[in-house]
């Protein structure tokens, strides 16, 4: 069962200051000529309103500095972009990440079988020369449209090593969680289920003979469905359609609960059914087909099973495509120490409390307004000033 102890919520998130006031501070005593909560809720307001690094920070701050006396200390003004790196370089990633779990779980509205997409994410410009690139792996809550939770390893082979232990720091209670074939993992399959939660788990290569199993049977079984679908009692299907600037993809979704031929079935915890999607690209004329399958701890539900499968795919838009082009996170080279993770974290602090402001502005629109209008900015933060 799951040892969560944060239940998902609709009341009024606490402020970024309740949840980020006692933050472990890496510095020494005498070293502490600024408040940690100012310099981090400075640079987070910088972040969200489109500023990119240090120096941002210590611009924004010097820019708004009586409107932050409203509501922070400030006993020695606006901290300089050194301290702003010092600081982000030395706060340990892990307290950080959880006063961001804390802040974002304030955030959260239930939903009964909310998708939680897993993916990760390269910071292609955060690295010295000869390092390993840094990878970000997300946990994105598609109908709250939040980062739950993150996870920073090197290199996108080496996201099965974190994605367990980041599992293990959300509340997944009732949610659906997808992952793409890298993490079609026996363990985190495991790691899922224990957290009260189902899987929709990619499959390919990486699982060697599983896979091909799979693929022959669900092949073999969507023939013989074609010719004649009163065959295959045990097969549910569904098709979508979009269309739009000349391109034409047609979906096609197979459910099976069919398993106890399986060889695997009782090391795979919970399997239920597979999957198979069908995705038909027509683009100018030319036409494309790729079939994917999938290990499922659902029962049969195939309209289920393609809200699973497509709203994962939507992490690319809503979640890389959002960080890369508005927050620039492409273009980072913070690096040392722990700068990289940290700063990531505030990028997703930011793109949740913009996603959670209900107004119908573009996100670009949003990051403007908040580097633009004092009151628009409070309410993003929820900070009531003094």
């Amino acid at each position: 069962m799951s040892t969560h102890s944060h239940p998902l919520t609709a009341n009024v998130p606490p402020s970024l200051i309740d949840c980020f006031g006692d933050l472990p501070d890496p510095r020494v005593e005498r070293t502490k000529f600024h408040r940690l909560i100012d310099i981090v809720v400075i640079g987070f307001c910088a972040t969200l309103a489109g500023g990119e690094g240090f120096n941002d920070m210590e611009e924004f701050g010097k820019s708004k500095e009586s409107w932050f006396r409203t509501f922070l200390e400030l006993p020695n003004g606006i901290p300089s972009h050194d301290t702003f790196n010092r600081v982000f370089q030395a706060l340990a990633p892990k307290a950080f990440c959880d006063c961001f779990l804390r802040w974002t779980e304030g955030l959260r509205t239930a939903f009964s079988g909310e998708i939680v997409a897993i993916d990760g994410k390269a910071l292609r410009r955060a690295l010295n020369k000869g390092d390993e690139l840094p990878v970000i792996v997300n946990a994105w809550a598609t109908d709250n449209g939040i980062v739950l939770g993150q996870m920073k390893v090197f290199k996108k082979s080496n996201e099965i090593t974190v994605i367990p232990e980041l599992l293990r720091a959300l509340n997944l209670d009732g949610c659906i969680v997808t992952i793409d074939a890298m993490g079609c993992q026996k363990e985190i399959a495991r790691e899922i289920i224990d957290a009260d939660a189902d899987y929709v788990l990619a499959l390919k290569g990486n699982q060697g003979l599983a896979h091909e199993e799979i693929k022959s049977y669900l092949d073999d079984t969507i023939s013989r469905w074609r010719k004649c679908p009163t065959s295959t009692p045990g097969l549910d299907f569904y098709e979508t359609e979009e269309k739009g600037h000349g391109r034409i993809e047609t979906r096609r979704f197979w459910q099976s609960s069919d398993v106890d031929w399986f060889t695997d079935r009782n090391k795979w915890e919970k399997l239920q059914s597979f999957g198979a999607v069908e995705s038909i690209r027509d683009i100018g004329g030319v036409v494309t087909t790729e079939r994917r399958y999938y290990l499922l701890s659902l029962p049969r539900g195939v309209q289920t099973f393609a809200k699973a499968s497509r709203q994962h795919w939507g992490v690319e838009n809503k979640v890389h495509w959002i960080l890369d082009v508005v927050f620039k996170e492409d273009q980072s080279r913070a690096r040392e120490g722990h700068a990289a993770q940290n700063l990531a974290t505030l990028r997703r602090l930011a793109l949740n409390s913009l996603k959670k402001e209900k107004s119908k502005r573009s996100m670009r629109l949003k990051v403007k307004r908040a580097g633009w209008n004092d009151d628009y900015l409070l309410e993003v933060l929820g900070i009531n000033p003094a």
